[in-house]
């Protein structure tokens, strides 16, 4: 059981996908920075000053001390953002680590003339026999 876990948890997929989480966890903060800090002010400006994170539909307003219920769709666009930025980032790690991979492997050598030179005289012999 041990061997056959083994077996599985070092397969391509499962490296990858591995390798793509633990990125994504380390940089999470870092992401959600670059969207909130760096990219959502100039989409602000562009779009007239408007502030993503506060967009929010009410449903209900605050009444004593109950809060108001809103469904808050400007901190969504950040998560999508901050979704996207993380995925292309592992895209591209994951596209580095494949292209280091296939310069490991080596390409199967073809056949020598003279072995498909041989491969074809036995195949005739067979031909003849039969």
């Amino acid at each position: 059981m041990f061997n056959e876990f083994k077996k599985f948890a070092m397969q391509g997929n499962v490296m990858d996908m591995a390798i793509g989480v633990i990125i994504g966890g380390a940089f999470g903060k870092i992401v959600t920075s670059l969207v909130n800090d760096v990219i959502m002010p100039p989409i602000g400006v562009i779009t007239g000053g408007i502030d993503f994170s506060g967009l929010a539909i009410t449903l209900k307003e605050a009444s004593g001390n109950a809060k108001a219920v809103t469904i808050n769709y400007g901190a969504f666009i950040n998560n999508i953002l901050d979704f996207f930025i993380v995925a292309f980032t592992i895209f591209i790690v994951i596209k580095q680590i494949n292209k280091f991979r296939k310069k490991g492997e080596k390409k199967p050598e073809a056949p020598a003339e003279g072995i498909l030179l041989l491969r074809q005289i036995r195949d005739e012999l067979k031909k003849q026999k039969d």
